[in-house]
Parts: structure tokens; sequence; C-alpha cells
């Protein structure tokens, strides 16, 4: 449920918890005076944490490339020479 601020005839404000489909007031209850909805620019979303990458958001791998194979790797066997010439 929205806060919504209110500012009345004197000049001071008060905030009321109220539904957004609700009317907004137009006297304050507690003092009678006549009341108007303050727009403020309010937080609306907090966001905590480090954050998000670009990279959070896209397609992960589910263990299978495009070309069908479940990610096995390829492994070739070397003599231990790394000119890779064979004698």
């Amino acid at each position: 449920m929205p806060t919504y601020v209110y500012k009345r005839e004197d000049g001071t404000t008060f905030e009321l918890m109220q539904g957004i489909n609700e009317e907004p007031l137009e006297v304050d209850p507690e003092t009678g005076q006549k009341v108007h909805r303050v727009i403020t620019g309010g937080a609306g979303v907090v966001y905590k944490g480090t954050g998000w990458y670009v990279t959070d958001y896209k397609n992960k791998s589910n263990g299978t490339s495009s070309n069908g194979s479940a990610g096995k790797k390829t492994e070739s066997k070397s003599s231990g020479n790394s000119s890779g010439k064979t004698e």
C-alpha cells in the first residue's frame, strides 16, 4: 500500500497510507484543515546488494551447445613436445 504525503493549509505535511484506488483526502481528519496530495519523487524501488551485471540475465547454458553436444571436452594427448612436431 503506498504512502501519500498531504499538505495542510498552514503548510505542514503529514503522511498517510492509502490504497491506490482510494480517493485523495480533502480534509485532514485530525485538524479539519483542507489538504491536497503532494506529488513526491519517492524512492519507489530500493536496490540493495552489489547490483547485477549484463551477464546475469543472458540465456544460461543448460549443458548443451548449439550443435547438440553435451559439453563434452575433446582431449588430445601430446607427447610432451610443445612445438607440436612428432618425431
